[in-house]
């Protein structure tokens, strides 16, 4: 029967579609390392547990949502407001010390207005009014940094901790540590509405981890299930008969492995099947935002980043391990120029949707033991960046990366509610006041997971591989 029905024929003829295909990122990822069974215990001598998973102290968070602000809101037009711009507009004062990554003009004053909310009279610009009634429930990092001013590697430090080189995503380090609290949906989901962002699926690789712990990406832009997830119903056959065909590939692929020793790609692609299998009756509900009342809807607002962050809401209620959701393809935060449109036009698409996901958490009771982060992968300089040939030809309207100091906030999920951490300079440049680094915001993301980032490793290459590399420490300020 091999001779004339084999494996690939099995794939292309039968109709075990399975939703497996559809998942491209799960499949599609050829950096896939050793196989489960030689793992060491990530948390053998824990004292807390997540659920049902045993972690190195006891958690305060089991979930998270990551918002990631892709191209570098500017801080200093969002939450780090600085009354100074208004006072050197247009003036070289205080200045000598900036340098970026091209030539830079004058002090700009922020185009938008700040209010003070909360019991601490936090400021935030006009452009996140709505996610400002929340402040209270905010710890706001001003004194973020990283290391370079470019795209492409800071996306990645963000992500995997590693600017250069191919390395594991966050998402995929926390659903290594903690499992699947589902087996029947994909432990770590990225979302980007429109395409991918910058650095495409690298920023939720799976590196040398094995590929299950890899993120599995959708597209929010599209609002009916089968075109979120294709191939999520099988259209020849019916779940009885997919079954029994599933059963006799894993068969064969149990026995083609068996003849060649371990092999982790085959592993890999062996439970995907079996997830994309188990998917199809409960992805269908968990992705069907129609299912949500009209009034749940028009509070998240309509927007691709709106559905996405209903999604979002749906997926952490359903135990996902780790969820994000970029602000779309490319990079819109990026403001060379007309900062004053950029940055409205962008922001007018989230914050609804951002307010209604902390309120929806709240009133669930979810943000207790999810984490919420907000943030991009850097910020934006104070100073107008010179006009050039391109983008911004001719104008004195915009901002140039910024890496020495930035805003990003965390809630829910153990930290120190309406809290503010570190600070930039008078002009918002540089992180000058317990300066946090982006190993350092990681170490302090897995302690609310109950790890040590210290000891959360995977040998590879003959070494123990960790997210924060040989850096980072614990913001103490961060945590409740």
């Amino acid at each position: 029967m091999a001779g004339l029905f084999n494996r690939r024929d099995a794939f292309r003829r039968s109709g075990v579609g399975l939703g497996a295909i559809a998942l491209g990122d799960l499949l599609g990822g050829n950096t896939f390392a050793a196989g489960d069974s030689s793992l060491p215990s990530a948390a053998s001598s824990a004292a807390g547990f997540a659920g049902n998973v045993a972690t190195h102290f006891p958690a305060t968070a089991k979930r998270v949502i990551h918002l990631f602000m892709n191209g570098g809101p500017s801080q200093v037009d969002t939450f780090d407001h600085k009354p100074a711009l208004e006072k050197f507009h247009g003036k070289t004062a205080g200045i000598d010390d900036i340098r970026t990554e091209r030539p830079t003009g004058d002090v700009m004053r922020s185009p938008f207005s700040f209010q003070q909310y909360g019991e601490r009279g936090l400021p935030v610009s006009e452009l996140f009014q709505k996610t400002a009634a929340h402040v209270d429930d905010l710890c706001v990092i001003h004194s973020m940094h990283a290391d370079v001013p470019n795209h492409e590697p800071s996306l990645l430090l963000m992500n995997t901790g590693e600017a250069r080189v191919i390395r594991p995503a966050m998402g995929s380090w926390v659903t290594y540590g903690l499992g699947s609290a589902n087996e029947n949906l994909p432990s770590f989901v990225a979302m980007s509405p429109g395409g991918y962002p910058i650095k495409e699926s690298q920023n939720w690789q799976n590196g040398f981890l094995p590929g299950k712990y890899q993120g599995t990406y959708v597209d929010p832009r599209n609002q009916s299930v089968d075109r979120l997830i294709e191939n999520i119903r099988s259209r020849s056959v019916g779940p009885s008969d997919q079954r029994e065909q599933l059963d006799l590939l894993m068969q064969w692929n149990r026995s083609h492995a068996s003849a060649r020793g371990e092999d982790p790609q085959l592993e890999s692609r062996i439970d995907s099947f079996e997830l994309a299998y188990r998917m199809q009756s409960e992805a269908s509900e968990a992705f069907d935002i129609s299912r949500e009342s009209k009034q749940t809807r028009e509070m998240y607002g309509d927007t691709e980043f709106a559905r996405g962050a209903l999604i979002a809401r749906r997926l952490v209620e359903r135990d996902v391990r780790f969820v994000q959701l970029y602000t779309g393809a490319g990079q819109p935060w990026d403001s060379h120029d007309d900062i004053h449109l950029g940055h409205r036009e962008v922001a007018g698409r989230v914050d609804q949707a951002i307010a209604a996901l902390l309120s929806d958490l709240k009133r669930t009771g979810l943000l207790d033991d999810t984490l919420v982060i907000w943030g991009g992968e850097f910020g934006r300089t104070p100073v107008v960046e010179m006009p050039k040939e391109g983008a911004n030809a001719g104008k004195m309207n915009g901002r140039d990366h910024n890496h020495y100091g930035f805003t990003m906030w965390m809630a829910g999920g153990g930290v120190a509610a309406g809290t503010t951490v570190g600070a930039t300079d008078e002009l918002g440049f540089k992180a000058v006041e317990n300066r946090v680094h982006v190993h350092d915001l990681h170490a302090t993301i897995l302690h609310l997971l109950g790890y040590d980032h210290k000891r959360l490793t995977y040998p590879y290459a003959g070494r123990d591989f960790r997210l924060t590399d040989v850096h980072g420490r614990v913001v103490d300020e961060i945590i409740g």
